[in-house]
């Protein structure tokens, strides 16, 4: 295999205990991409499991730190350096509270919006430039306890609906290391039904 070209980081929580939350969408992507392109990411590497292969021609990492979600920086400095990539060619899919359920957005830089996973990637990183996609979280009704509500497995209603976000969200990443992220962010960042909220 190709050294890889681009480096797909979903963060998220190690462990059974944290598999089926909202927390954790950055991972599910992760084995839902490495699902559709017969990638392995079983190899652990820079304390990430990671894995090798094509994603739309081009030879690509999967990774998913295993450092606990607030301490995934080092992880994702660590694989860009060992495989001589710089942040510009770094994805990272995570969870974001502050979107509605079910939807995304791709932005190609920003700050970490209260995100403790991302801003621990700038801060180890030294830089905000690098392509980020949030998937939206946000149940529709107040959250009196965020921290709870991330990890707090899906709720019925979510899962259901869960095969269409990761599907969504996996073809979302493809785009953009097929064409680059303007492109994908004219095809995906659409707003849910019935959300009026601007983006930041």
């Amino acid at each position: 295999m190709a050294d890889p070209e681009i480096l797909v980081v979903g963060l998220g929580n190690p462990g059974p205990d944290y598999e089926s939350t909202p927390h954790n969408l950055g991972f599910l992507t992760v084995d839902r991409l490495a699902a559709r392109h017969s990638i392995r990411v079983s190899r652990l590497e820079c304390r990430a499991l990671v894995g090798a292969g094509l994603i739309e021609g081009k030879p690509a990492l999967l990774a998913k730190p295993q450092t606990f979600m607030n301490l995934s920086g080092q992880s994702v400095k660590g694989l860009l350096e060992k495989h001589g990539l710089k942040p510009e060619h770094l994805i990272l899919v995570y969870d974001e509270l502050d979107l509605p359920w079910m939807s995304m957005r791709i932005r190609p830089k920003g700050s970490g919006a209260g995100h403790n996973g991302v801003q621990d990637v700038i801060r180890c990183l030294g830089t905000q430039e690098f392509v980020r996609l949030r998937l939206g979280i946000d149940p529709g009704h107040p959250v009196r306890d965020g921290a709870k509500y991330v990890l707090a497995p899906f709720k019925s209603g979510q899962k259901k609906e869960l095969d269409e976000l990761l599907d969504a969200a996996s073809a979302a990443v493809e785009s953009i290391i097929a064409g680059g992220v303007e492109k994908a962010m004219a095809a995906y960042n659409r707003r849910a039904p019935g959300n009026t909220r601007e983006e930041e």
